[in-house]
């Protein structure tokens, strides 16, 4: 199946998947899920540290979530078994799925900004015309945790050295295949199709790693029956 051309929308329905679960038994598919309705969030890997947040996040709201019916997933491009050894530590509520490649993401249309080359003349179109000097412009700080706002990479490597976090081959083999992934939140409806969707960055780089509030999340799977 073709990839669509951007991010699905509430309406489409959601793509067919099938992926490993770091910490359940066996493979968590749409089919599976046919007849409930979920939240899925998409991750960078392990390396990202306002992924783990989020996931973090999403384990506070899970009971929520779950207390109204609603299935909570987070997707993350680590290989399971890295997955599994980190969660082993950090175990959460919420289904954690692992795609390393991607494939999933792509599907509901998340795209990875793609770089323009030095001396191009092609305008910039962001994320898939992107210029190096806009993304070395961008400052972030959407956790508040830092002392100020700061260009994404170092804000990830300050993050990473105060959470004692030390990515190994794994995670740079992945940050240097995906590093540039963008990542969102669907919440699917017990049919199958998007009811809503939350992406990241959608107007530029200054949107990086600022997801989805609790309260934003809740009040989408309140309006799910409407």
């Amino acid at each position: 199946m073709a990839e669509p051309t951007g991010p699905l929308r509430p309406g489409d329905p959601a793509p067919g998947f099938a992926l490993p679960a770091a910490n359940a038994e066996g493979i968590v598919s749409l089919d599976s899920l046919r007849g409930r309705p979920f939240l899925m969030g998409f991750f960078r890997g392990l390396h990202c540290p306002f992924c783990r947040r989020q996931v973090k996040q999403l384990a506070r709201v899970q009971p929520v979530l779950h207390a109204t019916g609603v299935e909570t997933l987070a997707v993350i491009n680590t290989p399971v078994e890295r997955a599994r050894l980190y969660f082993r530590y950090q175990p959460t509520p919420v289904t954690l799925l692992c795609d390393p490649d991607c494939h999933t993401h792509r599907a509901f249309g998340l795209r990875r900004v793609e770089f323009l080359a030095d001396g191009s003349d092609e305008a910039a179109e962001w994320p898939s015309r992107a210029k190096v000097e806009q993304f070395q412009a961008a400052r972030i700080n959407p956790t508040g945790e830092l002392p100020q706002a700061l260009q994404p990479m170092e804000a990830n490597g300050v993050l990473n050295a105060k959470d004692g976090f030390e990515p190994d081959e794994t995670d740079n083999a992945i940050f240097a295949k995906h590093g540039t992934q963008l990542v969102g939140h669907f919440l699917v409806d017990a049919a199958g199709i998007i009811h809503w969707a939350q992406l990241e960055a959608r107007e530029g780089p200054d949107g990086l790693c600022t997801f989805p509030t609790a309260a934003e999340i809740i009040a989408a799977a309140d309006n799910l029956g409407h």
